[in-house]
């Protein structure tokens, strides 16, 4: 009809010049190189090499004393002996008895009765051909039932300083039962043991005895199993490492 009128054609998109396009994938690609090449690979070297040597190639898994694979591996300080045994009393930790029959009978007794035992025995777990060198726990209440703790063992290669690495296995004892594995008597750990290693990590930092923290990512290749007794785990596969001691203070500034 004569009195209709027509739409506007929308304007045609101005074509970009292919040099134009050839001059910005360039300075795209440049500028991706550079920061790979002076950001984020040095970045990751210096990740790497300030790892302890010997956590390189280390197990990922403890066994139990007829070979099962038991409690996973988590964490790892960074010291001497009396640097471990200085920052987990001082966070609040109590090193655990040797499993006699006092003892045995001991916690028995107390668990019946929930009454406290702060220093009860740790069950043996593997690593490296032989048991825990140190186990330490922290008390839930007064029912030994329940109890945050973990095992070290250490390893045999030092770092450039000539500190050892004491690798471990925090876990969270939640109730006692038969395992379900041997039948035995045991404890019964809970599903969350990156809860665990983070708690060690934080009750360290707490009291400042931490010089540095970091994570090796990947560590476990299996993010999700059962335990000796047969109990579930999961975790984000990630070793926490920290390294014991007072961090450094930064320098002074210079005077004008």
């Amino acid at each position: 009809m004569s009195g209709e009128t027509q739409d506007p054609q929308p304007p045609r998109p101005r074509e970009v010049p292919w040099r134009t396009v050839a001059v910005r994938g360039t300075i795209t690609a440049l500028l991706a190189y550079l920061v790979v090449a002076y950001v984020l690979l040095p970045l990751g070297w210096r990740s790497y090499l300030k790892h302890h040597p010997a956590l390189a190639d280390a197990p990922t898994v403890t066994h139990t004393k007829t070979g099962i694979p038991g409690d996973p591996l988590n964490i790892a300080l960074v010291g001497s002996e009396t640097a471990l045994h200085r920052g987990m009393l001082a966070a609040g930790w109590y090193p655990a008895d040797p499993v006699t029959l006092e003892t045995s009978l001991r916690i028995a007794a107390d668990t019946v009765l929930r009454r406290s035992y702060d220093e009860a025995p740790v069950s043996s777990l593997f690593l490296f051909g032989r048991k825990q060198d140190f186990a330490f726990e922290f008390p839930i209440g007064n029912d030994p039932r329940r109890r945050h703790h973990v095992r070290y063992w250490k390893m045999a290669e030092v770092d450039a300083e000539g500190r050892p690495a004491w690798i471990g296995a925090a876990t969270l004892d939640v109730r006692v039962g038969l395992s379900h594995t041997t039948g035995e008597v045991t404890h019964h750990i809970g599903p969350d043991i990156d809860a665990e290693r983070d708690k060690i990590i934080a009750d360290l930092r707490r009291i400042g005895d931490l010089a540095a923290v970091y994570w090796i990512e990947g560590f476990q290749p299996r993010l999700s199993g059962k335990n000796g007794g047969g109990d579930p785990y999961r975790t984000d596969g990630r070793l926490g490492v920290g390294e014991l001691g007072r961090p450094q203070p930064m320098p002074a500034k210079a005077g004008p």
